[in-house]
């Protein structure tokens, strides 16, 4: 119920929002924000970060190092130079301001999203001003609106999200991240949480006497009282506490996790609202009945939040994939991998790639039947986004290198009846789990390819194994067109999982590298 004060430096050159274009809260809350600010601000957020054992703050004050040298680079470009820092003069007087180019756009949204994964206040504050930033230059940036819906909904201001989510999707035609679908369950979220607290406040209405007093002090009162055993009284002040923090728009995360305390503290006095809070003692009573739709309604609302309305929660009698089992399913079978590239996507080898037994694609794959052939047997993909989940395929093979993240976006990305099979998590991170090669042997993270690829000669039981376009993005990369402002990471080792790879093939062509 309490707040640490905030040691984040007071932004002395904001100006007021942004007028807005049509009518939304997110374009009026946009701060106009001079790039030399925002470098100003991350060089003294560097300047705080220490070495320590937080992984998400070691990788922001990566990012911070990344932004700042590359400005620096570009300060000292000759005047020549291809990427030197411009400036342009102000409209409001006779100064002068840097113009965001596509050098420092990059950089600059990768410092905002690795500020949002540390979660911290001071590291969600630059955050949203690195959103500022951007979007005072670039209005029209889809990664600086996803970044800024993200923020504000880390922040607990779902409202203002939901409005940036959707300025986000009215700028793309290809809902690859499935904003479309959170947009949908923070809204019936928002939806069930009003009815969760429209339901306490009927059950107990003398609770609205203190829905007008402060939050912490009405809150300590109620745990008092429940201490005491007097939950009677207890209830009526924190179903208040819980009214005045929703009235006041605290953000949601903190209604949140009062609703939680509030439902744990009805559990453990036995009682519930509409049995008057008190221990049942009357067999007739309906108090434990009614706690348990309290609780459901809540245990749903968070569920919606999480990944949207679902229709099949069972997601469509999907079945877990064991190791054993996928090689039961590929054993004898002809099988083919189709790289993402465009020498596929300008050949012309669509009918010879459906005509091996097991079609296999990845991540972001397109399809022009004429090029890339139509059919998809297996979609391997990398957990963190999600594209194509919604195409139907018999086995999804989703990998991941943390089992916690992995397991989370199964819950958030799976679509209810687009796959007959999923691996489970024996098939989670292959090179690492089942062959046990660690960091001392192969440093660089697997790709989704490779992870594929070294599982199927790992399991060796398939009599052909070709792969088609494989040229290790020589030629570039051929993908759905909203991935396809998505940079080649610089994370994988291309060079090695080539070398691997010419290591087995038993033949090569420009087209076709075969391994059996």
């Amino acid at each position: 119920m309490t707040k640490a004060r905030s040691r984040w430096p007071r932004q002395r050159d904001a100006q007021d929002p942004l007028p807005s274009e049509d009518g939304t809260s997110p374009l009026a809350a946009v701060r106009p924000t001079e790039l030399e600010t925002c470098l100003r601000a991350c060089a003294a957020h560097s300047g705080k970060l220490v070495a320590g054992l937080d992984r998400r703050r070691t990788a922001l004050a990566e990012a911070l190092r990344n932004l700042l040298a590359t400005h620096a680079a570009m300060e000292q470009a000759p005047a020549a130079s291809p990427a030197p820092l411009l400036r342009r003069t102000s409209k409001g007087g006779p100064g002068s301001a840097l113009i965001l180019g596509d050098q420092l756009l990059d950089p600059l949204l990768a410092v905002g999203n690795k500020a949002l994964d540390c979660g911290y206040e001071d590291e969600l504050k630059l955050a949203a001003l690195v959103t500022d930033t951007v979007l005072t230059q670039r209005r029209r940036s889809r990664a600086a609106w996803r970044l800024r819906a993200r923020v504000l909904e880390a922040m607990g201001a779902e409202a203002d999200a939901v409005e940036a989510y959707e300025r986000y999707l009215d700028l793309t035609d290809d809902d690859g991240f499935g904003i479309a679908a959170r947009t949908a369950g923070l809204r019936a979220g928002a939806e069930r949480q009003g009815e969760l607290l429209r339901m306490l406040e009927r059950d107990c209405p003398e609770a609205a006497g203190f829905a007008g007093g402060p939050v912490t002090d009405t809150w300590a009162e109620g745990l008092a009282l429940h201490a005491r055993g007097d939950w009677n009284r207890a209830r009526s002040r924190l179903i208040g506490a819980l009214l005045a923090q929703d009235r006041s728009g605290a953000p949601v995360p903190e209604i949140q996790e009062a609703l939680a305390q509030y439902l744990g503290l009805a559990l453990e006095a036995g009682g519930a609202p509409g049995s008057g809070g008190a221990p049942r003692t009357n067999p007739g009573d309906d108090g434990p009945r009614h706690l348990t739709e309290l609780i459901a309604l809540y245990a749903g609302q968070r569920r919606t939040r999480m990944r949207g309305p679902v229709a099949d929660p069972t997601f469509g009698g999907v079945e877990w994939s064991t190791l054993g089992e996928f090689r039961n399913h590929i054993a004898g079978r002809s099988i083919c991998l189709i790289a993402n590239s465009q020498r596929v996507g300008a050949g012309s080898m669509g009918a010879e790639i459906d005509a091996y037994d097991l079609v296999v694609r990845f991540n972001s794959y397109r399809i022009d039947p004429a090029a890339t052939g139509s059919r998809t047997d297996i979609h391997a993909t990398i957990h963190k986004h999600g594209f194509n989940w919604d195409r139907k395929v018999h086995t999804r093979l989703v990998f991941g290198g943390i089992s916690g993240d992995w397991k989370h976006s199964l819950r958030t990305r799976l679509v209810p009846g687009a796959q007959q099979y999923l691996g489970d998590e024996s098939l989670r991170w292959p090179l690492r789990d089942i062959g046990k090669v660690g960091t001392d042997v192969w440093p660089a993270i697997p790709t989704s390819g490779f992870n594929m690829l070294w599982l199927l000669d790992h399991l060796d039981v398939s009599p052909q194994l070709d792969l088609i376009g494989f040229d290790f993005y020589e030629s570039g990369a051929y993908r759905l067109p909203a991935a396809m402002k998505m940079p080649i990471t610089s994370v994988h080792e291309y060079t090695s999982e080539k070398a691997w790879v010419m290591e087995r093939a038993q033949s090569v062509t420009d087209t076709r590298i075969r391994l059996r």
